[in-house]
């Protein structure tokens, strides 16, 4: 490319962190490289508007001094950050030669890809790297647990695969209910829909252990303790039975159990309910009294309530309120999920009958069990690392660090800088950021689809996850002809041909400055032609399938571990989603233990003071941020920082605990006690 002609302003392109927005961005270009980045108006949902961390921090990660732009073989002892650049060729038949051995030896079971959320295009995953894969018979990694698969579980268990409500619809509701969900972080721009029906006599209700800046626009807020969440949504249930609230014609009609679940929330009343939650029992009994006296409601639930060992029943339980009160079908009431508005045909994408036989898979969260202490099973002698950084993101951080560092085993990593997982690899692979390849993106916070392209060429010998997984397979001698397909042609399998959204139009035919409102034409939701394919045909309270394989058909509350000082919470902050913007220099100024001043006075701690936390798991040293905004004997701290920056060698992840959720099997993060002493 020649950079002195490429000198752009405004070219068309869409944000990928893992964030609900997926918000439409403007770049602009100067000499090849990335020159600024601000919100475009494409998408009429974000609407121009983006946050802070993105316009400031996502030039340093395409531009900046951590970039990786060659490929690069260990050279020295592991995890001693020793490493050669190699050719790409090269790099390819290391892989081929290391996997083609393990298989003789072991199967093709002891390689595991080990991919998260990363950018979010439908391209980047799931297309021709789970197609290489498949095709390889390697080892599936079900990494869902690690956020939205207990969420995802209770949804299923108790709608099916009806599908919720778009946040377009907001202005309609009259009571809004966020729970466990700071929009202000990580959907930015559901305020200002909020807004919008507050000015229209919308009523406001914020659930959070924290009092976050939406809260402070709230008519009512609820700081419960983190791992109650199934406590307050059956005390409202209670309540609501108690005094008329429900609504019977639309239980008797359309809901499944809601006996049986009542009899369980009736275990909850409202003083109870305030001791095990940590509130007034005045505002629980006000919080049902909205849910009574205010229609159409409307709820936005974030992950926060499933981070615990109660996650799915506590979704569960959320997820009632609304059919208990008659709050499905109407416009602005429901539960807002716009999954259902984007049919991605994920097998065409996939293509999961190139497997030749079934393959084993296994939770991530067992990931090191498999590799350190397999038993009988087949162990994983081989990683491949993309799209994720594990080492920053899966909780007992001590234990995954041992796993992935262990002499016996391969791992193979892509990314785009040196982070705390390609750190402890084989052989790092360079990768293009989302500026550098066409993909297409939805969305989990609004209905709108988006196409992007790349924005600049590649930075050095970076590859996108399509084009490297190719010329894997073409060394493999993989010759199915779907290993050829075009990015382009990725895009056009992946949604149904016949789509009326698309106006006849292939994905791959969409203008880089549209979104396409797959809302559109009223496709049949919820209780609006669309009725719940559970096992009963109906809204299940109970279920069935869940006695038969938790003994429990109505799950209830479990009494949380046994604590230390503090109970701490680890959620996106506004400077950072995930561990995406760790490794660029200054962006890490969040990165504090923020604490109720209550609790530093009666520990004598003060003020941006250096402080230890600690548990069993390790400890790590953060400075201290005095604040009112979070409830006593709680205590915040960012997700998503790395190791490089931390004194002890650990980030707080290594303090999470490693049990599990009661649905779904999922990680439990904010059941992570630890103790807070100053540093010496």
């Amino acid at each position: 490319m020649n950079k002195a002609l490429d000198n752009r302003d405004g070219v068309s392109s869409v944000c990928p962190l893992d964030c609900a927005d997926t918000c439409s961005l403007s770049v602009d270009v100067h000499e090849g490289e990335i020159s600024r980045v601000r919100g475009s108006r494409a998408n009429p949902f974000t609407r121009g508007k983006i946050c802070a961390k993105v316009a400031q921090a996502l030039p340093g990660q395409v531009h900046g001094p951590q970039r990786l732009t060659r490929p690069m073989v260990l050279d020295g002892p592991k995890g001693a950050g020793h490493f050669r650049p190699v050719s790409w060729d090269e790099a390819l038949d290391i892989i081929h030669a290391r996997f083609t051995d393990i298989i003789a030896r072991y199967g093709a079971e002891a390689i595991a890809p080990l991919t998260y959320g990363g950018p979010m295009g439908l391209l980047a995953k799931g297309s021709m790297d789970a197609r290489f894969f498949h095709r390889l018979g390697a080892s599936k990694v079900d990494a869902t647990t690690l956020c939205a698969g207990t969420s995802s579980a209770a949804w299923e268990s108790v709608y099916g695969s009806a599908g919720g409500i778009p946040y377009t619809e907001l202005p309609h509701s009259r009571l809004i209910v966020v729970w466990g969900n700071n929009i202000t972080g990580c959907n930015l721009h559901a305020t200002t829909l909020i807004r919008e029906a507050r000015k229209n006599g919308a009523r406001l209700v914020v659930v959070d252990p924290k009092r976050t800046r939406i809260a402070d626009e709230a008519d009512l807020h609820l700081p419960i303790v983190p791992g109650t969440d199934v406590v307050l949504a059956y005390a409202v249930a209670a309540r609501l039975q108690v005094t008329g609230g429900l609504d019977k014609g639309f239980i008797e009609r359309y809901v499944h159990g809601a006996e049986a679940f009542l009899k369980e929330a009736s275990r909850y009343p409202l003083q109870r309910a305030a001791d095990l939650c940590g509130v007034d029992a005045t505002l629980i009994e006000q919080f049902a009294q909205l849910w009574q006296t205010h229609s159409p409601a409307a709820v936005s639930i974030g992950v926060a309530p499933e981070r615990n060992r109660n996650g799915g029943s506590g979704v569960r339980a959320v997820l009632a309120l609304p059919a208990l009160t008659g709050n499905l079908g109407p416009k602005g009431a429901g539960v807002f999920d716009v999954s259902g508005f984007f049919p991605v045909q994920r097998d065409a994408l996939s293509r999961p009958d190139l497997c030749r036989e079934p393959v084993r898979e296994f939770n991530a969260l067992d990931l090191a069990r498999h590799i350190l202490d397999p038993g009988d099973a087949t162990p994983v002698k081989a990683v491949f690392i993309y799209n994720h950084n594990p080492v920053a993101v899966h909780p007992r951080q001590r234990e995954m660090r041992a796993a992935l560092s262990s002499e016996e085993l391969f791992v193979v990593g892509s990314e785009i800088s040196m982070t705390d997982s390609m750190a402890v690899a084989d052989l790092v692979l360079p990768a293009t950021t989302h500026l550098e390849y066409d993909d297409l993106y939805k969305a989990y916070g609004h209905q709108f689809l988006q196409r992007s392209a790349a924005v600049i060429a590649p930075v050095g010998e970076a590859l996108p996850n399509t084009e490297l997984f190719r010329r894997l397979a073409r060394r493999f001698g993989f010759a199915e002809s779907c290993f050829g397909d075009s990015d382009a042609e990725l895009m056009d399998q992946a949604f149904p041909s016949d789509m009326a959204q698309l106006a006849g139009r292939r994905a791959s035919e969409l203008a880089l400055d549209e979104a396409v409102d797959m809302a559109a034409g009223n496709p049949p939701l919820l209780m609006r032609g669309m009725m719940p394919d559970t096992p009963s045909g109906k809204i299940e309270l109970f279920s069935e399938r869940l006695q038969s394989a938790t003994g429990n058909g109505v799950p209830g509350y479990r009494a949380l571990p046994a604590q230390r000082g503090f109970l701490l919470v680890s959620p996106a902050s506004e400077r950072r989603i995930n561990s995406t913007f760790g490794g660029i220099t200054g962006h890490d100024t969040d990165m504090v233990c923020e604490m109720a001043s209550a609790d530093a006075e009666r520990l004598g701690l003060h003020h941006q003071q250096r402080v230890r936390l600690f548990n069993d798991g390790g400890e790590v040293e953060l400075p201290l941020a005095v604040s009112d905004r979070v409830r006593p004997g709680t205590v915040y701290v960012p997700k998503g920082g790395w190791i490089k920056g931390s004194p002890t060698g650990q980030t707080i992840n290594a303090l999470v605990p490693g049990h599990k959720s009661d649905l779904a099997d999922g990680a439990c993060y904010y059941d992570c006690s630890v103790d807070i002493v100053a540093c010496a």
